[in-house]
């Protein structure tokens, strides 16, 4: 009979693509998994692997044999979920991956009503980026993440992974404020909300965009997904910024902002507390946010228990998702 935990080893490479990736992701060395994967093809009676250079492809019975490594590993969730139901309480851990606006403004409100619904359950939270969570489910590092994605940066679907809508927030640009004109004697012109207060949108998204081609801009860090919904963003209005600060916190960012150092595209729950020197405009852009956790958990009492708490915490402000980028 094929072990499990073969199966598992082999749906990593697929995802992958190097033994030494594997390895490294799920805590074991290169050669306890060449070592692994070999008896799963002696049990499979026929070769899975081929080799390519320094990485490693799989066979066509290979690729299929992991097709059926989703299916089973989705039913031993589903299987570990009806057993949890059928204990008295929920307990014990559940490792919580977040990225840090939704950590500071959507969880603690979460984590209360956790504790006063279930007492025993024991929430533990770790900052994770988004772009990372899918390896840390499928590890097992995390039982539950919370993950992000921008309209110009869609998340691929991920195999072997289920996410469920939470709320969508607006994205606005952050410029420095213009100074206050002197009082003179003129008609008086149309209402502008004042700095540090969200301008809606009124004009066309590239046009706002391209007005601050010229100007530095400050973005996250390369390989973020908050980097890529800036670039991206931008090269739709037809430039490319030109980066001089790379931050991944938004409070920093519109600091930063503040002292003229750039703009920058901030999401609704990043605005937060903006200081009066930040012009912010609201721009014709979403960042969805989802909940994520392995095929077949989402009946495990407590993920289901996570994800209501933290529907109840999403403040009302926040629109629904859509249902497409």
């Amino acid at each position: 009979m094929l072990d499990v935990r073969r199966l598992r080893l082999l749906r990593e490479l697929a995802r992958r693509g190097t033994i030494a990736a594997v390895a490294e992701a799920l805590a074991f060395s290169p050669s306890a998994v060449s070592q692994q994967l070999g008896v799963l093809e002696r049990e499979a009676g026929l070769p899975l692997l081929e080799r390519t250079g320094r990485r490693v492809r799989l066979t066509p019975a290979g690729e299929d044999l992991v097709r059926h490594a989703e299916a089973v590993l989705e039913r031993l969730e589903r299987a570990e979920a009806d057993l949890a139901e059928a204990r008295t309480g929920l307990a014990g851990a559940l490792r919580v991956g977040s990225f840090p606006t939704a950590t500071r403004a959507i969880v603690p409100a979460a984590l209360i009503t956790l504790a006063r619904r279930h007492p025993r359950l024991e929430p533990m939270v770790c900052e994770t980026d988004p772009a990372a969570v899918a390896h840390a489910l499928r590890a097992g590092d995390l039982d539950v993440a919370l993950v992000h994605e921008y309209d110009f940066v869609p998340a691929p679907r991920e195999p072997g992974l289920t996410t469920e809508p939470l709320y969508g927030e607006a994205m606005y640009l952050a410029a420095p404020a213009a100074p206050v004109a002197p009082a003179a004697p003129v008609a008086p012109a149309a209402p502008v909300a004042p700095a540090g207060t969200p301008e809606e949108a009124g004009r066309d998204q590239g046009a706002v965009l391209r007005t601050h081609a010229e100007a530095p801009w400050i973005t996250a860090t390369p390989g973020t997904l908050c980097h890529a919904m800036t670039v991206r963003a931008c090269q739709a209005a037809g430039f490319t910024p030109r980066v001089r600060h790379q931050v991944d916190e938004f409070a920093t960012v519109l600091a930063l902002v503040a002292a003229g150092q750039g703009v920058a595209v901030v999401p609704q729950l990043g605005i937060t507390g903006a200081d009066r020197a930040v012009g912010l405009t609201r721009l014709l852009m979403e960042r969805r946010t989802q909940l994520a956790f392995r095929s077949g958990a989402g009946a495990h009492p407590a993920v289901a228990a996570f994800g209501a708490a933290l529907r109840a915490a999403v403040p009302a402000e926040l629109a629904s998702p859509r249902a497409e980028a």
